[in-house]
């Protein structure tokens, strides 16, 4: 009981620091205090604690972006360091409703959403997950890094294939121009011009723009299997040879350049079928 009340008396005057900066318009310091409000809870192992001061900050009157944007991030840190499921379920769902309808804050939103959905496809709520990444349209997001976008409309692709929503998926994956597997990262745009929006970094765990590229194309199979394509099933199985990974390897040539063969033979004969034969 005297560790609670020293904690709650430790953040009351934390939150009065707060609200003098907020008022004053001190972005820095506004920010330093709601990160030690936030600090305290997580090393007083109080989570209840920690998730009502989220949202109770969040509301303050002319709260600063920064201090939120800030406190969100912040926060997420603590999500793999929760004790139990139902403590990380909690603290993803209070991000995640502070976090609904600000747009400096989307790209959190995303990973948190991407989260949960994946707890609970792993609790076996395959509907539920799917329905929660239909939520967030990262295309729109132009502050995502390109390969974060494209992960996570992939994962709602097949999520939605695991769902057999085989319109749903069409429209997703016309999300993706398959160009953009293609493009010579050396000619991309180094530094943004003045007014441009800066692109922040993928996280860690984002695969690469040719992993994500096999992945779209192993999804585009299993989607077109669903209609016996047999031409299209084939060209996706030619851009997987095609990547330099695959090239370098003939215990994965082999395997792919073999079910190019089997698809193209199986495919009905037309002019896209007769061009694939003579390449």
């Amino acid at each position: 009981m005297e560790g609670k009340g020293n904690l709650e008396a430790a953040i009351e005057q934390l939150l009065n620091v707060e609200k003098q900066m907020r008022l004053t318009g001190d972005v820095t310091s506004t920010t330093k205090a709601v990160i030690n409000i936030l600090q305290l809870c997580f090393e007083a192992k109080d989570w209840k604690a920690l998730n009502e001061q989220i949202v109770n900050l969040s509301k303050k009157r002319g709260q600063l972006k920064q201090a939120v944007t800030s406190m969100v991030q912040q926060a997420m840190q603590y999500i793999d360091q929760t004790p139990d499921l139902e403590t990380r379920i909690e603290l993803i769902k209070t991000l995640n409703n502070v976090s609904a309808g600000k747009i400096y804050v989307e790209i959190e939103r995303a990973r948190l959403i991407k989260k949960l959905a994946k707890i609970r496809e792993e609790q076996g709520l395959i509907a539920e997950a799917a329905d929660l990444m239909q939520e967030v349209a990262v295309e729109t997001f132009g502050a995502m890094a390109k390969t974060e976008k494209i992960a996570f409309i992939l994962e709602q692709v097949r999520l939605c294939l695991v769902r057999k929503e085989y319109v749903r998926v069409q429209i997703l994956s016309r999300k993706i121009n398959p160009r953009v597997f293609d493009a010579d990262p050396s000619k991309e745009k180094k530094k943004p011009k003045e007014g441009d929006q800066v692109v922040e970094k993928a996280p860690a765990d984002i695969p690469s723009l040719l992993e994500l590229k096999r992945t779209y194309y192993e999804l585009m199979v299993r989607y077109y299997s669903h209609s016996n394509d047999y031409l299209e099933i084939c060209r996706c199985y030619k851009a997987i040879y095609e990547i330099p990974s695959v090239k370098e390897n003939p215990a994965q040539w082999i395997p792919v350049l073999r079910k190019i063969c089997w698809y193209l033979v199986l495919a009905p004969h037309d002019s896209m079928q007769s061009s694939l034969l003579v390449e």
